[in-house]
């Protein structure tokens, strides 16, 4: 663990402000879920909270699905960070998303482009390969918890609308999910 040199008192009501360098850091805005764990040696631990984090595994085996059907890799991110990536994309579990990636999440708005379009959103902030991208918010009780993502590295191979209805139709299903 890696000390930050801030102390902060508990007020009358049990509250503790966590600083404004360690949230934005960790990108922690107003109303973000925080999960508090202790060990046993007595310490508070403090991690944003990802309900997608619970879905891991799920997600994973609907991302083989999508790969498997769709013949194009597929990326299953929260709302910060991808949880799952298939093919040459397995590696993207754990990197963040592009801020452009989650200021289109925040607004609800898929996005279907290929490299040459304005509208093209890098995935991470590293270039990636890839040159076409479908992407679809995931909503769960009206609030964004992630994505989902299909790329195509090759330029020749289009996406359409199977591959729009088929970004659609995982988050608005992995959506579902979550609520119940």
């Amino acid at each position: 663990m890696k000390a930050t040199g801030i102390v902060r008192r508990i007020d009358d009501l049990g509250r503790i402000v966590i600083p404004k360098e360690i949230r934005r850091t960790l990108r922690i805005r107003e109303a973000d879920p925080v999960e508090i764990f202790t060990d046993k040696d007595g310490q508070v631990i403090l991690r944003k909270y990802s309900p997608m984090g619970e879905l891991k595994e799920f997600a994973r085996q609907y991302a083989e699905s999508l790969y498997r059907v769709s013949g194009h890799p597929a990326l299953i991110a929260d709302r910060e960070s991808f949880l799952v990536g298939t093919g040459n994309y397995r590696s993207y579990a754990g990197k963040r998303l592009s801020h452009r990636l989650e200021e289109k999440c925040i607004k609800r708005e898929p996005c279907f482009a290929t490299r040459e379009d304005s509208y093209f959103i890098p995935i991470t902030e590293e270039e990636g390969d890839y040159f076409h991208e479908a992407i679809a918010p995931i909503i769960c009780q009206g609030d964004l918890v992630g994505c989902v993502i299909l790329v195509e590295d090759d330029k020749r191979t289009k996406m359409g609308e199977v591959e729009q209805k088929l970004v659609l139709s995982a988050a608005d299903f992995l959506g579902r999910q979550m609520e119940e």
